[in-house]
């Protein structure tokens, strides 16, 4: 049997030395997106559990503003507010009911909720998706919370209780976390614990 010729051997060696080298480049693949993906999940869950356990001690949220003197007077219309979202001021004679809401709110009733307690949630209504349900599941577990859309944030996500803010870049981000565990039990409102469980809107959840 005649035998191939050493040129043609020698390409089909460095064809088969290619093949390998790229299996090994797609195995090289994998197990980087695998690890990254299991990054992502650990950081999400990681956020949905810090999230939901307010009143836990964790690192202090070091980028929340205060605005301290807050008007505390009923509106009988729009309020312009210095704030946006509004952490305080005047506001309508009826809150916000607290859950999970697909559409914004009206400030004024969601200040009167955040005079009870609440913590309001805020997001760009272009967030991703897995984004929006990072903080659909934590505001869900939540005594006082309070989640919206909210066209013209200055940020993709911003929390606020009466009179406090943060704004964060992502829903998982840990300042995010660390805000809501240290606020989120209702007690450093002008009416601490007022709750929130009756008012205007009919949410998700």
């Amino acid at each position: 049997m005649p035998q191939k010729p050493r040129s043609d051997s020698r390409r089909e060696a460095l064809r088969e030395a290619a093949r390998k080298e790229e299996r090994k480049r797609s195995r090289r693949r994998l197990a980087l997106w695998i690890g990254a993906s299991a990054v992502a999940v650990a950081v999400a869950i990681t956020a949905v559990v810090l999230l939901s356990r307010p009143g836990v001690p964790v690192a202090e949220p070091i980028s929340a503003v205060t605005f301290s003197d807050q008007a505390r007077g009923h509106a009988a219309g729009p309020v312009d507010y210095s704030v946006i979202p509004p952490v305080g001021g005047d506001h309508a004679e009826v809150g916000q009911k607290c859950g999970i809401y697909l559409e914004p709110v009206a400030n004024e009733n969601g200040v009167h909720s955040l005079e009870h307690g609440a913590i309001w949630v805020t997001y760009d209504p272009e967030l991703p998706t897995d984004q929006v349900k990072v903080l659909q599941d934590a505001v869900r577990r939540l005594p006082y919370g309070l989640l919206s859309p909210y066209v013209g944030l200055p940020a993709p996500v911003v929390a606020s209780v009466w009179g406090v803010q943060v704004k964060v870049e992502s829903a998982t981000d840990p300042e995010l976390a660390n805000f809501i565990a240290k606020y989120a039990d209702g007690t450093k409102a002008p009416e601490p614990k007022g709750g929130c469980s009756e008012g205007v809107g009919t949410p998700q959840s």
